[in-house]
């Protein structure tokens, strides 16, 4: 089978959706699946299979900054890709966010499969609601991944959602490199914004014993 994977935000930016959508791309190909993914890049492709589709802009989006392409060069790249590919399916995630995969919802004329990732407040959800429920119509099967990624699609754009939660590769951590701690140890990794929850994190080390360490990571 030809799939299409379409991912809003920019593949050379760390992100959870991001990586969900690469690492979707590889399993699918272990099963013999010929896979493309399309999406912005603000460099060199991260992985092969990769069509970039141009460069982000930074934009305020449920408590964070997204990386998205809504420029109209991005949405003529996506429809000249959607037709030379000719894919069996396509897989769009965030398929309601501004840029390729909202144009992929509007110009894919195979099976589509939609997986809604946010949650908790969205202002277009909220303001767009009736038009983003027509739209949605166009998805012949809808995923959510997790509860509250679920409620807040329900709430807006109506149907109903397979709960289907994120994966994680195991083979390709277990094979990665082994750092040795010699002490209970903590590690945080993501983006420092309040809603990934860091500052919640520090303020609980003082409760802790006084052997465990904090490593931090991320931008």
């Amino acid at each position: 089978m030809r799939v299409g994977l379409v991912c809003p935000y920019s593949l050379t930016v760390p992100g959870g959706v991001q990586g969900q959508v690469l690492g979707l791309a590889r399993s699918l190909r272990r099963l013999g699946h010929e896979v493309r993914v399309l999406g912005p890049c603000d460099g060199p492709p991260p992985d092969p299979g990769v069509t970039p589709l141009g460069s982000s802009v930074p934009t305020a989006a449920n408590g964070s900054v997204a990386p998205l392409a809504p420029d109209p060069s991005a949405q003529l790249r996506t429809i000249r890709a959607l037709r030379d590919e000719a894919f069996d399916v396509l897989h769009l995630h965030e398929p309601i966010a501004p840029g390729p995969t909202m144009t992929s919802l509007l110009f894919g004329d195979g099976p589509m499969v939609g997986t809604f990732h946010a949650a908790g407040v969205s202002a277009a959800y909220r303001f767009l609601g009736w038009g983003l429920q027509r739209l949605a119509r166009r998805l012949d099967h809808r995923c959510a991944v997790s509860p509250d990624a679920q409620a807040l699609a329900q709430r807006y754009l109506g149907g109903t959602y397979q709960l289907l939660f994120n994966g994680v590769e195991l083979d390709r951590f277990a094979r990665g490199p082994v750092v040795e701690a010699d002490r209970p140890t903590i590690f945080f990794l993501g983006r420092h914004e309040p809603r990934k929850g860091l500052d919640v994190l520090l303020e609980a080390m003082a409760d802790l014993p006084a052997d465990v360490r904090l490593w931090v990571g991320g931008d």
